[in-house]
C-alpha cells in the first residue's frame, strides 16, 4: 500500500463497481459484493494488491463511521429501552459461547491460556457485516435486528477486557500488574466519562460557532474531526475506535445539529466499509485454505453451526420467537472483526505461534464472507405460515411512537415557518423543521420545538429527517434558489410527496410550480391582497363579499400567468367610484395551466 498508483486505484474502484452491482442483480447483497471485489484483485485473483492488512487498517475507519452514524439515531432514551438485548442476552452469548469454544480449544491441545483467548475472540461476531445486512434489509427495527445489535453492542463492549486478558495470559509477566491494569481500567472509564459530559456542553457551542459562519465544508471537517478525535482518544486509552465513535453519535443524538452531521457523515461511511470489506476478501488466504481443506472447513462450518446454536438457545430463552431467533443466529454466528485484533496481539505475545493464529484468521474471514450468503438462504430454514409471515414483516419501533400519519418536514424556520409550526402544534400534527440559522434552531429548541441545523437541498439532510415516513414538506425558504433547490430535492427522493412553498412573487410561485410543487403561495401577491381588501372593506363603498371575490378573481389570474397582477381588458370598463361593483377580467385569464395549484 506504500505504493499505490493510478491503475490501482482505478481496478480497486472498477472491482467494487462491477462485482457489487452483480451480487446485488443476484440478490446477494453489497456485503458480498465488496468481498468477491477484495479476493479479485487480492493476492489470489489479479494480484493489483498483494497485502490486505494495509488497507484492512485504514478500512477500519468505515466501521467507525458506521458505529457513529448508529449512535447519533440512538437516543440515550431508547438505549435504556434495549438494556435487556445489551446487557442480559449479549453478555450471556459472550460469556456461554466463549467458554464452550474455550474448552473445545483446550480438548484438542492447546494451552489453557490460549484456549481461552480463542475461545472468546471467535465468540464476537462481525459488527461490519451485522449490521451492514440490517441496513441493507431495513431490520433495525425488527425483534432479532435489536437483539442482534444488543449484542454486537455489548461484544464492542468486551474488547477492552479480552485484550487485558490478553496481556495477563500472555508467555511474560505483565508489566505493573495488576495496578497498571486498574490504572487503565480507571483511565478508559475517566474518557467515556469526558466524551459523554464534554460532548454534552461543548460540542453544541462548538458546532453553533462553526454554524454561524455558515461554511458547509468547515461544517463537515468538524464532524469529521469530532469522530475521528474521539475515536482515537477511546483507542489510545484501550477502547476500541468503534465503541469511542458510537459514544460520540450517542452524545450528539439529542444535538439540534444532528441531521446535518449525519449527512455529511454518510457519504465516508459507505465508502470506507467497502474498502473495509474488501480489505476482508483479500486477506483471504486461498492457498491455506485450498493445502488444508478439510481442517479449514470443518473449523469453518464447526464454527457456524455451535455458534448459532448458542445463540438460538439464548435467544429463545431471552424471549424471542423462534423466527426472530433463527433470523438473529444466522446473522451473528460469523467470527468477527476484533478477533484479527485479538489473534494478532496474542501472537505477538506469544500467546498463540504463527500457525495457529493464521488459521484462526482465515477461519474468521471465511464465515464473514459465508454469512451473506447465509442471510440470502435463510427463508428455506423458515416454514411458511402466512399469517404470522406477514406480521413478522411489519416493522416494529424500537419504543413507541404516537400514531400520527407521518410528520411534516418543514424547510426554514424564519417568521413563515413559525407561524406555520404554531399552526401544525395547534391542531396536533408532528413536525421537523430544518434551518441554518444556528441561533434561530437554538432559540426554539429551548422552547422545546422540533427544530434541527440543516440544508432541506440536500438528499442526506431530507433523509435524515425522515423523508421517506413524512406525509408533507412545507418549504418557507426565502430564498428563490434554495427554495427550488430543496423541491428538487424531495422530487427526487419521493416524487409522490405533497409539497407546499412559500414563493415571492407570483413568477416565482409558476417557477416553483415548474420545479414540482404541488402548490405555492406569492408573499407578495398575498399581501397587496390582503392590504387592498382591508382598504376596500375599510371605505365601506364595497360590499364584503364584492371584496373577496375580486381578491380571488386576482389571485386565479396570476396563479394562471405567473405574471403580476394584469389589468382589466378595457380601461374605460372601469367602475365609477362609488358604484361597490368591481372590473371584469378576460374568462381565459382565469383559467389555471395545467398541473398548477394555487393555494
Amino acid at each position: 500500500m506504500t505504493n499505490v498508483s493510478a491503475l490501482d486505484i482505478l481496478a480497486l474502484l472498477g472491482a467494487a463497481v462491477i462485482c457489487v452491482t452483480l451480487m446485488q442483480r443476484l440478490g446477494l447483497g453489497s456485503v458480498l459484493g465488496y468481498l468477491v471485489a477484495g479476493l479479485v484483485i487480492g493476492p489470489w485473483g489479479v494480484g493489483v494488491f498483494t497485502e490486505g492488512e494495509d488497507l484492512l487498517h485504514f478500512a477500519e475507519l468505515g466501521v467507525v463511521f458506521l458505529l457513529f452514524l448508529i449512535g447519533i439515531e440512538l437516543k440515550p432514551a431508547r438505549l435504556w429501552l434495549m438494556r435487556k438485548d445489551v446487557f442480559g442476552l449479549g453478555s450471556a452469548q459472550v460469556g456461554a459461547t466463549g467458554l464452550v469454544l474455550a474448552a473445545l480449544a483446550w480438548l484438542v491441545g492447546l494451552p489453557p491460556g490460549a484456549a481461552i483467548v480463542v475461545g472468546f475472540g471467535l465468540a464476537l461476531s462481525s459488527t461490519a457485516i451485522g449490521l451492514q445486512i440490517l441496513a441493507d434489509r431495513g431490520e433495525f427495527g425488527r425483534r432479532h435486528g435489536r437483539a442482534a445489535f444488543g449484542i454486537l453492542l455489548l461484544q464492542d463492549l468486551a474488547v477492552v477486557p479480552l485484550l487485558a486478558l490478553v496481556s495477563l495470559l500472555s508467555a511474560g509477566p505483565v508489566a505493573g500488574g495488576w495496578p497498571e491494569m486498574m490504572g487503565q481500567i480507571i483511565l478508559a472509564l475517566g474518557a467515556v466519562a469526558a466524551v459523554i459530559g464534554g460532548g454534552r456542553y461543548l460540542l453544541r457551542h462548538l458546532y453553533r460557532i462553526v454554524a454561524d459562519a455558515r461554511n458547509h465544508e468547515v461544517f463537515a471537517a468538524l464532524s469529521l474531526l469530532i469522530v475521528l478525535g474521539v475515536a482515537f482518544l477511546m483507542e489510545e486509552v484501550g477502547l476500541s475506535m468503534a465503541m469511542g465513535a458510537f459514544l460520540a453519535g450517542l452524545v450528539m443524538a439529542e444535538s439540534e445539529f444532528r441531521h446535518q452531521v449525519m449527512a455529511d457523515i454518510e457519504p465516508f461511511r459507505g465508502f470506507l466499509l467497502g474498502l473495509f470489506f474488501m480489505a476482508v476478501g483479500m486477506s483471504i488466504d486461498v492457498g491455506a485454505a485450498l493445502a488444508e481443506a478439510p481442517l479449514v472447513l470443518g473449523l469453518v462450518f464447526g464454527l457456524l453451526t455451535l455458534k448459532g446454536l448458542i445463540l438460538f438457545g439464548l435467544s429463545r430463552a431471552f424471549g424471542l420467537g423462534r423466527d426472530d431467533a433463527v433470523r438473529a443466529a444466522v446473522l451473528l454466528c460469523q467470527g468477527g472483526e476484533f478477533g484479527f485484533v485479538l489473534f494478532t496481539l496474542a501472537l505477538q505475545t506469544t500467546l498463540l505461534d504463527r500457525e495457529t493464529a493464521h488459521l484462526l484468521i482465515l477461519v474468521i474471514s471465511l464465515t464473514m464472507a459465508l454469512t451473506p450468503l447465509m442471510v440470502k438462504l435463510l427463508p428455506l430454514l423458515l416454514p411458511r405460515r402466512p399469517d404470522r409471515a406477514m406480521r413478522a414483516l411489519a416493522p416494529r419501533p424500537v419504543e413507541p411512537q404516537p400514531s400520527t400519519g407521518g410528520h411534516v418536514i418543514i424547510a426554514g424556520y424564519g417568521r413563515v415557518g413559525q407561524v406555520i409550526v404554531r399552526m401544525l402544534e395547534a391542531v396536533g400534527i408532528a413536525y421537523r423543521a430544518l434551518d441554518l440559522h444556528a441561533q434561530r434552531v437554538e432559540q426554539a429548541r429551548r422552547q422545546g420545538q422540533d427544530v434541527y441545523y440543516g440544508d432541506a437541498s440536500r438528499a442526506e439532510v431530507l433523509r435524515a429527517a425522515g423523508l421517506d415516513e413524512a406525509r408533507a414538506v412545507i418549504i418557507t425558504l426565502d430564498q428563490p434558489e434554495a427554495a427550488e433547490r430543496a423541491t428538487a430535492a424531495v422530487r427526487r427522493l419521493r416524487p409522490d410527496m405533497p409539497v407546499f412553498a412559500r414563493a415571492r412573487d407570483p413568477g416565482h410561485a409558476a417557477d416553483l410550480t415548474h420545479h414540482g410543487v404541488t402548490g405555492a403561495v406569492a408573499e407578495a401577491l398575498e399581501s397587496s391582497l390582503q392590504l387592498g381588501a382591508m382598504f376596500l372593506r375599510d371605505t365601506r363603498e364595497h360590499r364584503a363579499e364584492d371584496v373577496q371575490h375580486l381578491v380571488e378573481l386576482l389571485r386565479d389570474d396570476c396563479a394562471a400567468s405567473g405574471a403580476q397582477v394584469p389589468p382589466p381588458t378595457d380601461p374605460a370598463a372601469r367602475p365609477a367610484r362609488g358604484s361597490g361593483s368591481v372590473p371584469s377580467y378576460p374568462a381565459q385569464q382565469h383559467q389555471e395551466r395545467p398541473g398548477v395549484r394555487a393555494v
